[in-house]
């Protein structure tokens, strides 16, 4: 996992500052895949371009599952499916978790990002998705 250079500024700022970042007040984040790692500098170079791609809108508030404390994983806690493909191709390789969707390319602030354990290969008639608690981000 990896925070980005914007989380690191803005976790530093919000406790030694109190101030919030913007992005923290808003309701929904999104989940964006990637076809390399966008790196602590959040570069979008790499985000999957298949047809039928979209991020996908998560509710912070029950999104995520707590792992227990003391730096354990939290894990997605519903079913997250993308668009299907229905043309071009993409090996995903990385997910990040971002402030705007649902267009890809568009401005963002990535807040963290990771990498998938295996290669998920995108061609037409496939629709990425992720089982319950097989997304997992940690502070570690």
């Amino acid at each position: 996992m990896s925070l980005s250079n914007t989380t690191e500024t803005a976790a530093l700022a919000a406790f030694l500052q109190g101030t919030d970042p913007s992005y923290r007040a808003g309701a929904t984040q999104y989940l964006a895949l990637f076809t390399a790692d966008p790196g602590e500098t959040a570069s979008l170079a790499a985000e999957a371009n298949y047809t039928g791609y979209a991020r996908v809108a998560l509710t912070k508030a029950s999104a995520w599952n707590n792992g227990g404390g003391n730096g354990a994983a939290f894990t997605n806690a519903n079913l997250i499916q993308f668009g299907a493909c229905t043309a071009g191709t993409n090996a995903i390789t990385h997910f990040a978790v971002v402030d705007t969707g649902p267009a890809s390319g568009t401005a963002v602030n990535m807040m963290i990002s990771g990498a998938l354990t295996s290669t998920l290969n995108v061609s037409s008639g496939i629709q990425p998705q992720f089982g319950i608690g097989s997304v997992s981000v940690s502070a570690d």
